[in-house]
């Protein structure tokens, strides 16, 4: 079967792509607006890409009233974000953190979350999430009305104890059990993992 997405409406065309493309990491952004409310959501149109620098993007849709995202609002206003990760332990509170509710009102009370300060940026960290990185704009690209990419630059990374070797730096399978997303409500372990032959460096 071949579809041109070209011919599609762009929710057809999204159910495709979010229906292929999986699994999906998923960025759980944590802000702050300028009234002081925290906020959280969840976006899995994110990923890393660079190294050197170390950059991520993130894929912003409308909200269901056609109006701006919280967090996007916060991020362009600030200039700044933290990308929580969420594991199997998080899932639940995450997954509850992803509906729309007033701007004054927060996702972190809304899923029981604790905002916990950031090293380097203003906005906070959710404090029971696995890992993350506090991130800066690098540079933001509106696509669409329907879609604003968010390019941005990972200064600090966090973990919790036994996660990231100290010395190494590699990441350990036995204390990071992370989720991905795959469609509408539907997520995924990753807990069957396996190796295949070869000497790769990382």
């Amino acid at each position: 079967m071949d579809v041109k997405l070209a011919e599609l409406t762009m929710q057809e065309r999204y159910k495709i792509i979010v229906g292929l493309i999986v699994p999906r990491p998923i960025a759980w952004v944590s802000t702050v607006n300028a009234a002081g409310i925290n906020n959280c959501a969840p976006y899995s149109f994110f990923n890393a890409f660079s190294e050197e620098p170390p950059l991520c993007v993130l894929g912003f849709g409308r909200r269901p009233d056609d109006l701006t995202k919280h967090s996007l609002n916060n991020i362009l206003e600030t200039g700044e974000f933290v990308v929580n990760l969420v594991d199997e332990a998080t899932a639940n509170a995450m997954h509850l953190s992803s509906e729309n509710i007033p701007e004054n009102e927060s996702e972190f009370t809304l899923a029981g979350l604790t905002p916990a300060p950031a090293t380097l940026v203003r906005h906070p960290r959710i404090k029971e999430a696995v890992a993350g990185f506090e991130c800066k704009v690098w540079k933001s690209i509106e696509v669409s009305h329907e879609r604003v990419l968010v390019i941005g630059e990972m200064l600090l990374a966090f973990a919790r104890e036994g996660v990231i070797d100290p010395q190494n730096k590699r990441i350990s399978d036995a204390a990071y059990h992370p989720i991905g997303r795959l469609y509408a409500n539907r997520y995924c372990t990753t807990r069957e993992r396996f190796t295949l032959p070869g000497d790769l460096p990382i």
